[in-house]
């Protein structure tokens, strides 16, 4: 069997499941990768055969969705290009992960494709989502990446088909701790404006920032280059994580028993999404970085324990490899 294992690029979490996807779908098949997007600080631990740019979700400073950026920043000319180009024949089936280029070629050649994506849970009516619909955001979650068969993960089985989040084996190897610092990773924030609220609580602050290249320090509040290895280590060991409404990284945080607070990306439904189920679930959000809120988070005794298996391989044997 031949598969042709297409992932987003924008932001870590695709990569970070691609990186445990890929190796245990290598054992039972031949496997290519292709990626599109441009916005990933996580690098792929393995081979990609095809790159492309892609569409990527880009952002202003203030943590907002910049529909201006994201129109005149992308070349959408050369991803219609791109899909028209993509060769397919060889494969059996094309697993993706809400990368477009792959999607809307398997539409249009009607190849054999499953979507194996956090978006994909978004699909199903069961999914948790906030009372006031956006339509544009839905059009786009149904639409970014067209298919049929489907397979979500979520942080909890809200439908059968809905999976819970796959955690990578460099969190499950990690041995949690609490040494008193919280670690941030607000990557659609200025460092600016993250260090003007946090420096106001007093507690040490370790900041993951995409815009620095250099580690330095402002009153409680340590600035770090993105480094995978420091970041790991960080995680074992803070208190805390305040991030984004995101998928992976609040699913990682949860399954490391960690104090969490999100603050979903503006005009960013999917996050939106995500924060209100994560609410559900008891877990503080706010749609800006507010004082008050964070404090508040930082000084409250939260506590969520979750069950996420290592099932990963027993999915996709028994039902992504057999259709």
């Amino acid at each position: 069997m031949r598969i042709l294992y297409a992932f987003q690029g924008t932001g870590n979490g695709h990569v970070a499941r691609a990186q445990e996807i890929v190796p245990i779908l290598k054992k039972y098949a031949s496997v290519d990768t292709l990626i599109s997007g441009h916005q990933s600080q996580l690098k792929a631990d393995f081979d990609i055969n095809f790159k492309h740019k892609g569409v990527s979700l880009l952002y202003d400073k203030t943590g907002g969705l910049s529909y201006r950026k994201t129109f005149t920043d992308n070349s959408f000319l050369e991803a219609f290009k791109a899909i028209r180009e993509i060769e397919l024949s060889q494969y059996d089936l094309v697993i993706n992960d809400y990368e477009p280029l792959t999607g809307w070629a398997c539409k249009f050649r009607k190849h054999p494709m499953i979507e194996l994506s956090h978006q994909a849970s978004m699909l199903f009516k069961e999914t948790p989502k906030p009372d006031k619909k956006d339509f544009f955001g839905e059009m786009v979650l149904k639409y970014y990446v067209p298919g049929e068969r489907r397979i979500g993960f979520h942080f909890e089985n809200y439908h059968p088909q809905i999976k819970k989040p796959v955690i990578r084996r460099k969190i499950r190897n990690l041995n949690p701790d609490k040494k008193g610092f919280y670690l941030v990773y607000l990557p659609s924030f200025s460092d600016e404006n993250i260090i003007k609220v946090l420096k106001q609580i007093p507690v040490e602050w370790k900041v993951f920032s995409k815009y620095s290249k250099l580690q330095f320090k402002e009153n409680n509040v340590e600035i770090f280059p993105i480094d995978e290895i420091q970041y790991l280590k960080a995680f074992e060991n803070c208190d805390g994580i305040l991030c984004n409404a995101g998928f992976e990284s609040p699913a990682e945080a949860l399954f490391m028993d960690k104090k969490l607070f999100v603050i979903p990306i503006h005009n960013q439904y999917e996050q939106e999404c995500n924060a209100c189920a994560l609410d559900k679930m008891g877990i503080p959000n706010s749609k800006v970085l507010k004082l008050e809120e964070i404090q508040n988070w930082v000084n409250s005794d939260q506590h969520l324990k979750v069950d996420y298996p290592d099932d990963i391989e027993e999915i996709l044997v028994n039902e992504v490899l057999t259709l």
